[in-house]
Protein backbone atom coordinates (compact mmCIF):
# COMPACT_ATOMS: atom_id res chain seq x y z
CA UNK A 1 0.00 0.00 0.00
CA UNK A 2 0.91 3.66 -0.35
CA UNK A 3 0.61 5.07 3.16
CA UNK A 4 0.90 8.78 3.98
CA UNK A 5 1.67 10.11 7.47
CA UNK A 6 0.56 13.58 8.57
CA UNK A 7 3.05 14.63 11.26
CA UNK A 8 5.70 12.13 10.20
CA UNK A 9 8.45 14.08 11.97
CA UNK A 10 7.27 12.96 15.41
CA UNK A 11 9.16 10.16 17.13
CA UNK A 12 6.07 7.95 17.40
CA UNK A 13 4.68 8.36 13.89
CA UNK A 14 8.11 8.11 12.25
CA UNK A 15 8.59 4.75 13.98
CA UNK A 16 5.33 3.44 12.49
CA UNK A 17 6.36 4.72 9.05
CA UNK A 18 9.71 2.94 9.18
CA UNK A 19 8.08 -0.23 10.49
CA UNK A 20 5.54 -0.29 7.64
CA UNK A 21 8.28 0.42 5.09
CA UNK A 22 10.12 -2.64 6.40
CA UNK A 23 6.85 -4.58 5.97
CA UNK A 24 6.88 -3.71 2.27
CA UNK A 25 4.68 -0.61 2.06
CA UNK A 26 5.53 2.64 0.27
CA UNK A 27 5.53 5.60 2.65
CA UNK A 28 5.27 9.36 2.39
CA UNK A 29 4.66 12.07 4.94
CA UNK A 30 4.53 15.70 5.90
CA UNK A 31 5.34 17.97 8.80
CA UNK A 32 5.63 21.64 9.61
CA UNK A 33 9.43 21.70 9.38
CA UNK A 34 12.39 19.70 8.17
CA UNK A 35 14.26 17.82 10.89
CA UNK A 36 16.82 15.09 11.43
CA UNK A 37 13.92 12.60 11.49
CA UNK A 38 12.40 13.73 8.18
CA UNK A 39 15.84 13.73 6.55
CA UNK A 40 16.42 10.16 7.73
CA UNK A 41 13.06 9.04 6.33
CA UNK A 42 13.76 10.63 2.95
CA UNK A 43 17.30 9.27 2.70
CA UNK A 44 16.99 5.79 4.18
CA UNK A 45 13.33 4.88 3.73
CA UNK A 46 12.63 6.37 0.30
CA UNK A 47 9.88 8.54 1.73
CA UNK A 48 8.53 11.54 -0.16
CA UNK A 49 8.46 14.30 2.45
CA UNK A 50 6.29 17.44 2.11
CA UNK A 51 7.24 20.52 4.17
CA UNK A 52 4.96 22.15 5.28
CA UNK A 53 1.59 20.37 4.99
CA UNK A 54 -0.04 20.63 1.55
CA UNK A 55 -3.26 19.09 0.25
CA UNK A 56 -1.51 17.66 -2.84
CA UNK A 57 0.58 15.37 -0.62
CA UNK A 58 -2.28 12.87 -0.24
CA UNK A 59 -3.03 12.49 -3.94
CA UNK A 60 -2.79 8.84 -5.01
CA UNK A 61 -2.30 7.29 -1.55
CA UNK A 62 -4.28 4.34 -0.20
CA UNK A 63 -4.31 5.21 3.49
CA UNK A 64 -3.52 8.22 5.69
CA UNK A 65 -2.28 7.93 9.27
CA UNK A 66 -2.16 11.12 11.34
CA UNK A 67 -0.62 12.16 14.65
CA UNK A 68 -2.60 13.27 17.69
CA UNK A 69 -1.56 16.88 17.04
CA UNK A 70 -3.36 16.97 13.66
CA UNK A 71 -6.71 18.78 13.60
CA UNK A 72 -9.61 18.30 11.15
CA UNK A 73 -8.76 21.65 9.50
CA UNK A 74 -5.36 20.34 8.37
CA UNK A 75 -5.27 20.70 4.55
CA UNK A 76 -4.13 17.11 4.00
CA UNK A 77 -6.70 15.71 6.41
CA UNK A 78 -9.47 17.68 4.67
CA UNK A 79 -8.32 16.63 1.20
CA UNK A 80 -8.09 12.97 2.18
CA UNK A 81 -11.70 13.08 3.41
CA UNK A 82 -12.81 14.68 0.15
CA UNK A 83 -11.07 11.93 -1.82
CA UNK A 84 -12.53 9.16 0.34
CA UNK A 85 -9.10 7.96 1.48
CA UNK A 86 -9.11 5.90 4.67
CA UNK A 87 -8.01 8.09 7.59
CA UNK A 88 -6.61 6.49 10.74
CA UNK A 89 -5.23 8.06 13.89
CA UNK A 90 -1.95 6.62 15.16
CA UNK A 91 -3.99 4.86 17.84
CA UNK A 92 -6.34 3.25 15.30
CA UNK A 93 -3.48 2.28 12.99
CA UNK A 94 -1.87 0.08 15.65
CA UNK A 95 -4.62 -2.51 15.18
CA UNK A 96 -3.59 -3.33 11.61
CA UNK A 97 0.13 -2.79 12.23
CA UNK A 98 0.43 -5.09 15.27
CA UNK A 99 -2.63 -7.29 14.87
CA UNK A 100 -0.76 -10.32 13.50
CA UNK A 101 2.44 -9.88 15.52
CA UNK A 102 3.72 -11.44 18.75
CA UNK A 103 4.07 -8.23 20.75
CA UNK A 104 6.21 -7.67 23.84
CA UNK A 105 4.68 -4.40 25.04
CA UNK A 106 6.23 -2.11 27.65
CA UNK A 107 4.04 0.44 29.40
CA UNK A 108 4.25 2.70 32.43
CA UNK A 109 4.35 6.31 33.51
CA UNK A 110 8.15 6.45 33.60
CA UNK A 111 10.94 4.32 32.16
CA UNK A 112 9.04 2.65 29.34
CA UNK A 113 11.39 3.88 26.58
CA UNK A 114 14.43 2.77 28.57
CA UNK A 115 12.89 -0.61 29.42
CA UNK A 116 11.79 -1.12 25.80
CA UNK A 117 15.28 -0.41 24.52
CA UNK A 118 16.81 -2.72 27.16
CA UNK A 119 14.39 -5.49 26.18
CA UNK A 120 15.34 -4.99 22.53
CA UNK A 121 19.01 -5.42 23.57
CA UNK A 122 18.14 -8.61 25.45
CA UNK A 123 16.20 -9.97 22.45
CA UNK A 124 18.46 -9.05 19.50
CA UNK A 125 16.51 -11.26 17.07
CA UNK A 126 13.30 -9.28 17.42
CA UNK A 127 11.76 -6.30 15.69
CA UNK A 128 11.64 -3.16 17.79
CA UNK A 129 9.26 -0.22 17.68
CA UNK A 130 10.03 2.22 20.48
CA UNK A 131 9.46 5.87 21.30
CA UNK A 132 13.11 6.89 21.41
CA UNK A 133 16.34 6.36 19.49
CA UNK A 134 18.23 3.33 20.81
CA UNK A 135 21.93 4.10 20.61
CA UNK A 136 22.65 0.40 20.14
CA UNK A 137 21.00 0.30 16.71
CA UNK A 138 20.77 4.02 16.01
CA UNK A 139 17.01 4.18 15.43
CA UNK A 140 13.59 3.95 17.04
CA UNK A 141 12.89 0.94 14.80
CA UNK A 142 14.72 -2.33 14.20
CA UNK A 143 13.77 -4.79 11.50
CA UNK A 144 14.24 -8.55 11.77
CA UNK A 145 12.62 -11.22 9.57
CA UNK A 146 10.09 -12.59 12.05
CA UNK A 147 6.82 -11.51 13.69
CA UNK A 148 8.21 -10.77 17.19
CA UNK A 149 8.06 -7.09 18.17
CA UNK A 150 9.33 -5.19 21.21
CA UNK A 151 6.87 -2.30 21.41
CA UNK A 152 6.73 0.78 23.61
CA UNK A 153 3.06 1.03 24.58
CA UNK A 154 1.67 4.53 25.06
CA UNK A 155 -1.02 5.26 27.65
CA UNK A 156 -1.40 8.96 26.80
CA UNK A 157 -4.39 8.31 24.50
CA UNK A 158 -5.15 4.69 25.49
CA UNK A 159 -3.44 3.53 22.30
CA UNK A 160 -1.73 0.75 24.26
CA UNK A 161 -5.12 -1.00 24.25
CA UNK A 162 -4.63 -1.53 20.49
CA UNK A 163 -1.14 -3.04 20.81
CA UNK A 164 -2.15 -6.73 20.89
CA UNK A 165 0.28 -7.62 23.72
CA UNK A 166 1.37 -11.23 24.18
CA UNK A 167 3.66 -10.08 27.02
CA UNK A 168 3.18 -6.83 28.91
CA UNK A 169 5.67 -5.11 31.20
CA UNK A 170 4.47 -2.21 33.36
CA UNK A 171 7.18 -0.23 35.14
CA UNK A 172 4.93 1.97 37.32
CA UNK A 173 1.61 3.83 37.14
CA UNK A 174 1.07 7.49 37.93
CA UNK A 175 -1.78 9.74 36.73
CA UNK A 176 -0.55 11.66 33.69
CA UNK A 177 -2.14 12.96 30.48
CA UNK A 178 -5.22 13.55 32.58
CA UNK A 179 -6.62 16.06 30.10
CA UNK A 180 -7.19 13.09 27.76
CA UNK A 181 -8.90 11.08 30.53
CA UNK A 182 -11.18 13.97 31.47
CA UNK A 183 -9.41 14.18 34.86
CA UNK A 184 -11.15 10.91 35.77
CA UNK A 185 -8.66 8.78 37.74
CA UNK A 186 -10.86 5.67 37.65
CA UNK A 187 -10.93 5.81 33.86
CA UNK A 188 -7.16 6.26 33.81
CA UNK A 189 -6.48 3.27 36.08
CA UNK A 190 -9.01 1.14 34.21
CA UNK A 191 -7.02 1.71 31.03
CA UNK A 192 -3.99 0.08 32.69
CA UNK A 193 -6.15 -2.76 34.02
CA UNK A 194 -7.47 -3.40 30.52
CA UNK A 195 -3.99 -3.23 28.99
CA UNK A 196 -2.62 -5.83 31.40
CA UNK A 197 -5.68 -8.05 31.00
CA UNK A 198 -5.02 -8.26 27.24
CA UNK A 199 -1.64 -9.93 27.79
CA UNK A 200 -1.04 -13.64 28.30
CA UNK A 201 2.15 -12.89 30.28
CA UNK A 202 2.45 -9.95 32.70
CA UNK A 203 5.64 -8.60 34.32
CA UNK A 204 5.13 -5.83 36.88
CA UNK A 205 6.86 -3.69 39.47
CA UNK A 206 4.96 -5.12 42.44
CA UNK A 207 6.02 -2.28 44.76
CA UNK A 208 4.05 0.24 42.72
CA UNK A 209 0.95 1.16 44.75
CA UNK A 210 -1.53 0.56 41.93
CA UNK A 211 0.13 -2.48 40.41
CA UNK A 212 0.42 -4.16 43.82
CA UNK A 213 -3.36 -3.92 44.21
CA UNK A 214 -4.16 -5.89 41.04
CA UNK A 215 -5.46 -9.41 41.36
CA UNK A 216 -3.95 -10.75 38.16
CA UNK A 217 -1.47 -13.56 37.71
CA UNK A 218 1.83 -11.77 37.12
CA UNK A 219 5.57 -12.16 37.35
CA UNK A 220 6.37 -9.72 40.13
CA UNK A 221 9.51 -7.70 40.78
CA UNK A 222 10.01 -6.48 44.37
CA UNK A 223 12.86 -3.97 43.91
CA UNK A 224 13.59 -3.44 47.61
CA UNK A 225 14.32 -7.13 48.21
CA UNK A 226 15.14 -8.46 44.71
CA UNK A 227 17.81 -5.85 43.90
CA UNK A 228 20.90 -5.37 46.04
CA UNK A 229 24.51 -4.12 45.94
CA UNK A 230 23.50 -1.26 43.62
CA UNK A 231 26.51 0.89 42.77
CA UNK A 232 27.30 3.53 40.18
CA UNK A 233 30.54 3.17 38.27
CA UNK A 234 32.31 4.72 35.29
CA UNK A 235 33.25 2.13 32.66
CA UNK A 236 35.34 3.67 29.92
CA UNK A 237 34.21 7.06 31.20
CA UNK A 238 30.56 6.12 30.66
CA UNK A 239 27.97 5.91 33.48
CA UNK A 240 26.91 2.38 34.45
CA UNK A 241 24.87 0.83 37.22
CA UNK A 242 26.05 -2.46 38.71
CA UNK A 243 23.58 -4.52 40.71
CA UNK A 244 22.80 -7.98 42.05
CA UNK A 245 19.44 -9.42 41.01
CA UNK A 246 17.93 -12.14 43.22
CA UNK A 247 19.86 -15.41 42.80
CA UNK A 248 20.79 -14.53 39.22
CA UNK A 249 24.03 -12.78 40.16
CA UNK A 250 25.56 -9.47 39.12
CA UNK A 251 24.63 -7.35 36.09
CA UNK A 252 25.98 -4.16 34.54
CA UNK A 253 23.87 -1.75 32.52
CA UNK A 254 24.44 1.67 30.95
CA UNK A 255 23.07 4.60 32.95
CA UNK A 256 22.97 5.80 36.53
CA UNK A 257 20.27 5.17 39.08
CA UNK A 258 18.24 2.68 41.05
CA UNK A 259 15.50 3.15 38.45
CA UNK A 260 17.94 1.89 35.80
CA UNK A 261 18.45 -1.32 37.80
CA UNK A 262 14.68 -1.67 38.20
CA UNK A 263 14.04 -1.24 34.45
CA UNK A 264 16.77 -3.74 33.61
CA UNK A 265 15.39 -6.29 36.09
CA UNK A 266 11.91 -6.10 34.55
CA UNK A 267 13.42 -6.67 31.10
CA UNK A 268 15.49 -9.60 32.40
CA UNK A 269 12.38 -11.22 33.95
CA UNK A 270 10.60 -10.89 30.60
CA UNK A 271 13.57 -12.39 28.77
CA UNK A 272 13.70 -15.35 31.15
CA UNK A 273 9.96 -15.93 30.73
CA UNK A 274 10.45 -15.98 26.96
CA UNK A 275 12.97 -18.79 27.35
CA UNK A 276 16.21 -16.84 26.96
CA UNK A 277 19.39 -18.16 28.60
CA UNK A 278 20.48 -16.25 31.73
CA UNK A 279 24.12 -15.85 30.67
CA UNK A 280 23.05 -14.67 27.22
CA UNK A 281 20.81 -12.06 28.86
CA UNK A 282 23.68 -10.92 31.11
CA UNK A 283 25.94 -10.48 28.08
CA UNK A 284 23.27 -8.86 25.89
CA UNK A 285 22.42 -6.29 28.56
CA UNK A 286 25.95 -4.89 28.10
CA UNK A 287 25.01 -4.11 24.47
CA UNK A 288 22.47 -1.55 25.69
CA UNK A 289 24.07 1.86 25.14
CA UNK A 290 21.28 4.08 26.40
CA UNK A 291 18.75 6.01 24.39
CA UNK A 292 18.93 9.40 22.83
CA UNK A 293 17.65 12.20 25.07
CA UNK A 294 17.73 10.08 28.27
CA UNK A 295 20.79 11.07 30.33
CA UNK A 296 22.29 11.60 26.89
CA UNK A 297 25.87 12.89 27.16
CA UNK A 298 26.21 15.28 24.22
CA UNK A 299 29.53 16.79 25.32
CA UNK A 300 32.06 14.88 27.40
CA UNK A 301 35.16 16.90 28.27
CA UNK A 302 37.46 17.07 31.26
CA UNK A 303 36.25 20.51 32.34
CA UNK A 304 32.58 20.25 31.31
CA UNK A 305 29.93 17.63 30.53
CA UNK A 306 26.62 18.53 28.85
CA UNK A 307 23.65 16.18 29.18
CA UNK A 308 20.36 16.21 27.29
CA UNK A 309 17.42 14.57 29.08
CA UNK A 310 13.83 14.12 27.91
CA UNK A 311 12.46 14.30 31.46
CA UNK A 312 9.30 16.42 31.40
CA UNK A 313 7.45 15.23 34.51
CA UNK A 314 8.54 15.92 38.12
CA UNK A 315 9.02 12.22 38.95
CA UNK A 316 11.32 11.73 35.94
CA UNK A 317 13.29 14.88 36.65
CA UNK A 318 13.69 14.03 40.33
CA UNK A 319 15.28 10.61 39.69
CA UNK A 320 17.52 12.07 36.98
CA UNK A 321 18.60 14.83 39.38
CA UNK A 322 19.73 12.09 41.79
CA UNK A 323 21.71 10.46 38.97
CA UNK A 324 23.24 13.84 38.07
CA UNK A 325 24.40 14.35 41.65
CA UNK A 326 26.05 10.90 41.63
CA UNK A 327 27.69 11.61 38.27
CA UNK A 328 28.84 15.05 39.41
CA UNK A 329 30.53 13.50 42.44
CA UNK A 330 32.23 10.74 40.44
CA UNK A 331 33.52 13.24 37.88
CA UNK A 332 34.68 15.67 40.57
CA UNK A 333 32.64 18.63 39.34
CA UNK A 334 31.74 21.45 41.72
CA UNK A 335 28.61 22.78 40.02
CA UNK A 336 25.41 21.44 38.48
CA UNK A 337 23.49 23.91 36.32
CA UNK A 338 20.12 22.92 34.88
CA UNK A 339 18.16 24.30 31.92
CA UNK A 340 14.46 23.46 31.87
CA UNK A 341 11.99 23.90 29.03
CA UNK A 342 8.53 23.14 30.48
CA UNK A 343 6.42 20.95 28.19
CA UNK A 344 2.72 21.84 27.80
CA UNK A 345 0.74 24.38 29.80
CA UNK A 346 -1.61 21.68 31.16
CA UNK A 347 1.25 19.52 32.46
CA UNK A 348 3.01 22.53 34.00
CA UNK A 349 -0.14 23.67 35.82
CA UNK A 350 -1.21 20.18 36.92
CA UNK A 351 2.23 19.37 38.35
CA UNK A 352 3.56 22.79 39.41
CA UNK A 353 4.22 21.90 43.09
CA UNK A 354 6.13 18.79 41.98
CA UNK A 355 8.19 20.78 39.50
CA UNK A 356 9.07 23.33 42.19
CA UNK A 357 10.42 20.52 44.40
CA UNK A 358 12.20 18.34 41.84
CA UNK A 359 15.18 20.61 41.05
CA UNK A 360 16.54 20.58 44.62
CA UNK A 361 20.34 20.60 44.70
CA UNK A 362 20.85 22.58 41.50
CA UNK A 363 23.35 25.45 41.64
CA UNK A 364 21.54 27.53 39.02
CA UNK A 365 18.22 26.92 37.23
CA UNK A 366 17.47 28.38 33.82
CA UNK A 367 13.79 28.32 32.77
CA UNK A 368 12.89 28.71 29.10
CA UNK A 369 9.44 29.56 27.69
CA UNK A 370 6.89 26.74 27.89
CA UNK A 371 6.82 24.48 24.82
CA UNK A 372 3.10 24.60 23.98
CA UNK A 373 2.83 21.35 21.94
CA UNK A 374 -0.15 22.99 20.23
CA UNK A 375 -1.95 24.08 23.40
CA UNK A 376 -3.37 27.56 23.91
CA UNK A 377 -1.12 29.87 25.92
CA UNK A 378 -1.81 30.28 29.63
CA UNK A 379 -0.08 32.83 31.84
CA UNK A 380 1.89 31.03 34.60
CA UNK A 381 4.12 32.92 37.06
CA UNK A 382 7.13 30.62 36.90
CA UNK A 383 9.50 33.30 38.17
CA UNK A 384 7.46 33.63 41.35
CA UNK A 385 6.89 29.89 41.77
CA UNK A 386 10.62 29.12 41.53
CA UNK A 387 11.86 32.09 43.55
CA UNK A 388 13.65 29.75 46.05
CA UNK A 389 16.26 28.92 43.37
CA UNK A 390 19.14 30.88 41.94
CA UNK A 391 17.08 31.54 38.82
CA UNK A 392 17.49 32.80 35.28
CA UNK A 393 14.46 33.35 33.06
CA UNK A 394 15.67 33.09 29.47
CA UNK A 395 14.44 32.84 25.88
CA UNK A 396 16.76 30.31 24.31
CA UNK A 397 20.09 28.52 24.74
CA UNK A 398 22.70 27.21 22.36
CA UNK A 399 26.05 25.46 22.43
CA UNK A 400 28.97 26.97 20.54
CA UNK A 401 32.61 25.85 20.76
CA UNK A 402 31.89 23.67 23.82
CA UNK A 403 30.29 26.61 25.67
CA UNK A 404 26.58 26.70 26.58
CA UNK A 405 25.19 30.21 26.03
CA UNK A 406 21.96 31.48 27.59
CA UNK A 407 20.08 34.29 25.79
CA UNK A 408 17.47 36.82 26.90
CA UNK A 409 16.14 39.51 24.57
CA UNK A 410 18.82 38.63 22.03
CA UNK A 411 21.71 39.07 24.46
CA UNK A 412 23.91 36.47 26.16
CA UNK A 413 23.15 36.62 29.89
CA UNK A 414 25.15 33.58 31.01
CA UNK A 415 27.85 31.27 29.65
CA UNK A 416 28.68 27.82 31.05
CA UNK A 417 32.16 26.56 30.24
CA UNK A 418 32.82 24.36 33.28
CA UNK A 419 31.05 21.81 35.44
CA UNK A 420 27.96 19.73 34.71
CA UNK A 421 25.09 21.14 32.63
CA UNK A 422 21.83 19.28 32.03
CA UNK A 423 18.90 20.33 29.85
CA UNK A 424 15.44 18.90 30.57
CA UNK A 425 12.41 18.88 28.29
CA UNK A 426 10.47 17.19 25.49
CA UNK A 427 10.35 20.18 23.12
CA UNK A 428 13.07 21.68 20.93
CA UNK A 429 15.45 22.03 23.88
CA UNK A 430 17.18 18.90 22.58
CA UNK A 431 18.24 20.82 19.46
CA UNK A 432 19.12 23.98 21.40
CA UNK A 433 21.47 22.20 23.80
CA UNK A 434 23.20 20.43 20.91
CA UNK A 435 23.69 23.72 19.06
CA UNK A 436 21.42 22.54 16.23
CA UNK A 437 18.43 24.88 16.68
Amino acid sequence: MKIHFIGIGGIGLSALAKFLYNDGHKISGSDIKQTEITNDLATNFNAKITIPHHEDAVEGVDRVIYSAAVRPNNPEYKRARELGIELLSRKEALKFILGDKVVYAVGGAHGKSTTSAMLASLLPKSNALIGAISKEFGSNVRNYPNNKVVFEADESDESFLNSNPYLAIVTNVEPEHMEYYGYDEERFYNAYRNFLSLAKVRVINAEDKFLSSLEMESIKLYPSKDLSNIEFVLLGGEPHTRFTFKEFGSFEVFGFGEHIALDAALAILAGLELGEDLETLRANLRNYKGIKKRFDIVQNQQQMVVIDDYGHHPTEIKVTMQSLQNYKELRGFHKLNVIWQPHKYTRTIDNLPGFVECFEGVDELVILPIWSAGELEVDIDLKGAFSRYKLLMADVVTKEDSVVKVFKDGKVIREYAQGLVCAFGAGDITYQIRGEA
